[in-house]
């Protein structure tokens, strides 16, 4: 691993808790957030000409990025990335727009300097530059994990993509992951006013069985007791729901045991078959969400959601993998063209963003009718703006503050 510091001289939320948690009264306040996804971790579907324009096929993640790169060019593409894609200008718009949290996703990395592997390190300074312009326009962040070492779900926005993870094969990965909790608990120890909720791992494959399960429960145990230690009375500990229902986690790490604890699960409808749902599908699907989350007897905030209904961003699905929209995706049938259903706002058709607009209020409404809160993936991207707030701001289907809708009769209330 490559170290830039030395250079510088830079879903659901199930959610239980007690009330000496106040940096933020998660709950009682309602959460309205965006990701910042992208930034200190490389997606490709997000900033494609990263990846584009070092002209290599093979670079499809953030380990091969620095890893079939000569590393001086690797490093000062990625300094101008940092310092240019995420400003405090972007935290000020977002304050502006009515919202009231960031999620940062981050990878293990950036904690792990001169471990022999192809990453190139130098983001935790912009992360701890989060914290004060976070600060100076009154937003919180999550501290989001988003990649741990072996990949626990093979995906680029793991770092590393992979035909299978790896993270639970090997307790020396998740003994390093451990440690890195313990290095973000301690790091943001004083700035508890901003830095509410920290996340130990994103999207952990448990759909893979209890082979990848049992080691998720057992890490998110010793995550837990590893930030109160350092935190007795500090961050949220937010935990991945790892692609369960939520009967599986019934009871799990709630009071008296744990004391502000919460759970992490993505609302998509396009990963999957219901891709090929009508877009009144979609939204109907949307309305009836209410019912999923009162199945569970504890606060529910919804972490990750998009207004796009379709997987049609170039490289949403992987480097040089298709769409199951449009069929190019290996094994999935069309459902349609991906024309005209991503790039930018100013190609889009007055209907397309007319539905986007009612897909966005579709959601909101429901989860403001029945969880504590939302945090919308991402603010910003390149060229797919069906998945921009930042875009849907500018372009119209977003309104100009998170607590009003365009469309407040779309799942029939009044």
């Amino acid at each position: 691993m490559v170290s830039f510091n030395s250079l510088l001289a830079g879903t659901l939320l199930i959610v239980s808790l007690s009330l000496r948690s106040a940096a933020f009264p998660y709950g009682h306040q309602f959460v309205r957030g965006v990701n910042l996804a992208g930034w200190l971790v490389l997606e490709p579907w997000i900033t494609p000409s990263l990846f584009e324009n070092t002209g290599n096929d093979q670079i499809v993640d953030e380990w091969t990025f620095a890893q079939y790169q000569d590393t001086d060019t690797a490093l000062s593409v990625l300094k101008n990335h940092w310092d240019t894609f995420i400003t405090e200008d972007d935290f000020s718009q977002i304050a502006k727009a009515g919202l009231n949290l960031v999620r940062i996703p981050i990878g293990y990395w950036a904690f792990e300097p001169g471990q022999g592997e192809p990453y190139i390190d130098g983001q935790l300074p912009y992360l701890q530059n989060a914290t004060v312009w976070a600060r100076n326009h009154g937003l919180q962040i999550i501290i989001d994990l988003h990649g741990a070492p072996g990949s626990q779900n093979g995906y680029d926005s793991s770092g590393q993509r992979l035909s299978s993870p790896q993270w639970h094969t090997n307790q020396a990965n998740v003994d390093r992951t451990e440690a890195i909790i313990v290095q973000i608990a301690e790091l943001f120890v004083g700035d508890q006013d901003v830095v509410s909720a920290i996340e130990p791992l994103n999207d952990p494959a448990g759909y893979m069985g209890e082979e990848v399960l049992k080691v998720v429960r057992q890490y998110y145990q010793n995550s837990y007791g590893l930030i109160r230690n350092e935190q007795p009375n500090g961050a949220l500990v937010l935990l991945h729901d790892a692609f369960q229902e939520p009967h599986y986690w019934s009871g799990f790490e709630t009071p008296p045991q744990a004391e502000d604890v919460a759970m992490d699960t993505h609302s998509y409808q396009i990963f999957n078959d219901q891709v090929g749902r009508t877009f009144e599908q979609h939204t109907q699907a949307a309305c009836e969400l209410s019912s999923t989350f009162s199945q569970f007897n504890l606060w529910v905030i919804v972490g990750e959601w998009t207004p796009a209904y379709t997987d049609c961003a170039k490289y949403l699905n992987g480097r040089g993998i298709g769409a199951r929209y449009d069929g190019s995706y290996p094994g999935s049938t069309s459902v349609g063209s991906c024309e005209g259903m991503t790039g930018t706002g100013d190609t889009f058709s007055q209907d397309y963003k007319t539905n986007l607009a009612k897909y966005w209020d579709a959601q909101t409404i429901t989860f403001e009718k029945s969880t504590k809160g939302w945090v919308q993936r991402t603010w910003k991207t390149e060229s797919a703006h069906e998945w921009s707030y930042q875009a849907g701001l500018q372009y119209g289907w977003i309104p100009p503050d998170a607590s009003h809708h365009n469309y407040p009769q779309i799942c029939g209330g009044t």
